[in-house]
């Protein structure tokens, strides 16, 4: 995640805090009698607030470990699929292979397209490519077994191949598992809300606090940042999957 979105928010808050003081103050000036008595107010839209960041964050978090864990399975549905191409005849197996290290390939480039905000159509022909490979390698892999004429070659080759292409499928569909738009619209308004009211409690009290304003701005900032970060942790963000996208650079290795 590029590094203006932190700024953004930083600035956002201080903006929203300083756009409440004013109206505080513009309504003192108007009600002199006015104080801060909507202390329970402010509690509630503060406490709605942290339950809403919770359950994005958790929500996030748990997303961000499955998709690790489909990483793990993938790579290792396509190399139990890749080892069980030996028990094909000889000559059925060079083409299935070759098929094999360019569907790794293909897996590998859709991933390296996603962090690109401007790949979309890139990313799209990848995914189209991918699947294609996974009709030729699953339809080559029914041939041979055909062709070999035994009855454990469904349950030996094609059932792993089911299984590597059941898993590519999920990983598809995690790219696609956000919260709906709607929740980051509460999100957003639970956060304006408490900017502005935490700016007009300033403006009631008299004075500006910059320590609590600092505070305020860079604590929120942060648990933004790292919720969306768990939520995009392709978009080149401090929370990253590169590391374990080397399990497929492996596999692949292993196929030369």
């Amino acid at each position: 995640m590029v590094l203006w979105f932190p700024l953004l928010l930083v600035a956002s808050i201080l903006l929203l805090m300083e756009a409440g003081r004013w109206f505080g103050t513009r309504w003192q000036c108007r009600n002199p009698e006015a104080s801060s008595g909507g202390n329970a107010v402010e509690a509630s839209i503060f406490g709605l607030m942290g339950l809403l960041f919770a359950f994005t964050f958790y929500g996030a978090a748990t997303r961000f470990d499955a998709r690790r864990s489909l990483i793990v399975e993938e790579a290792n549905a396509i190399e139990t699929a890749y080892l069980h191409l030996d028990l094909l005849p000889a000559g059925a197996q060079p083409q299935l292979r070759e098929n094999f290290r360019k569907y790794v390939h293909s897996r590998l480039a859709i991933y390296q397209e996603i962090p690109d905000w401007e790949a979309v159509d890139a990313l799209q022909r990848e995914l189209n490519h991918s699947i294609a490979l996974q009709r030729e390698i699953w339809q080559q892999a029914v041939a041979a077994t055909k062709r070999a004429d035994y009855s454990l070659g469904e349950a030996l080759i094609v059932l792993p191949i089911d299984r590597m292409i059941d898993v590519a499928t999920a990983r598809n569909a995690a790219l696609q598992r956000h919260p709906p738009s709607v929740v980051w619209g509460m999100l957003a308004l639970a956060l304006l809300a408490s900017c502005v009211l935490a700016g007009y409690s300033m403006a009631l009290s008299g004075s500006r606090n910059w320590v609590h304003i600092v505070v305020f701005s860079l604590l929120f900032s942060a648990v933004i940042y790292v919720n969306v970060d768990f939520e995009y942790p392709r978009m080149r963000g401090l929370i990253q999957l590169d590391e374990m996208d080397q399990l497929l650079v492996q596999t692949l290795d292993r196929m030369k």
